[in-house]
């Protein structure tokens, strides 16, 4: 049975996880741990302490991460307009992966389940979308290109993914017959 943490060590470890929070979004999911002791304040031994191997400390922050990002879509679905419902959804995962390379690695996992209830949220914005004509028809799943693509632009320089952005949408956005 798992005893609690005395306090001194939760607050080591929640230093950890908030220092990790930090330097994975600065560096992405392979950052130095070394860094993350450091920026937490402890010795590198009270790290693997806490988390034995590089996936506990990435799934104690990751878990976060999934949470955010599964309301977000549930919050996108709610909003009235399916195409502006879509959009927010979009801008929101572009901005996030332009200030968080941690985020960006997750965004980018994602086509392989690693959202699996974000990755049904974002088919019901694209279906909703699609159904009332705002989106045009694609095929498989269409966003993760869309996440991939802005990755690459967020990696190389954060400040032009509103471009990529915009461009990505107009793919998206249903054609009117004289458009096409």
């Amino acid at each position: 049975m798992d005893r609690p943490l005395r306090r001194d060590a939760q607050r080591n470890r929640d230093a950890l996880v908030a220092a990790a929070e930090q330097v994975l979004a600065e560096r992405g999911l392979q950052a130095p741990l070394e860094v993350v002791a450091k920026r937490a304040g402890v010795a590198i031994g009270t790290l693997y302490r806490h988390f034995p191997e590089r996936g506990d400390l990435i799934d104690a922050i990751l878990a976060g991460k999934v949470a955010a990002w599964t309301e977000l879509a549930r919050q996108s679905l709610e909003v009235g307009d399916a195409w502006e419902g879509l959009v927010c959804f979009l801008e929101r995962t572009c901005e996030l992966q332009a200030r968080d390379r941690a985020f960006t690695e997750l965004a980018c996992l994602a086509h392989l389940d690693v959202g699996a209830e974000v990755n049904g949220l974002v088919e019901r914005l694209v279906q909703r979308a699609q159904r009332e004509g705002a989106c045009g028809p694609t095929s498989g799943r269409p966003i993760w290109p869309f996440v991939m693509g802005n990755s690459r632009v967020a990696e190389a320089d954060p400040g032009q993914w509103r471009r990529h952005f915009h461009l990505m949408l107009d793919a998206l956005r249903a054609r009117r017959p004289q458009e096409a």
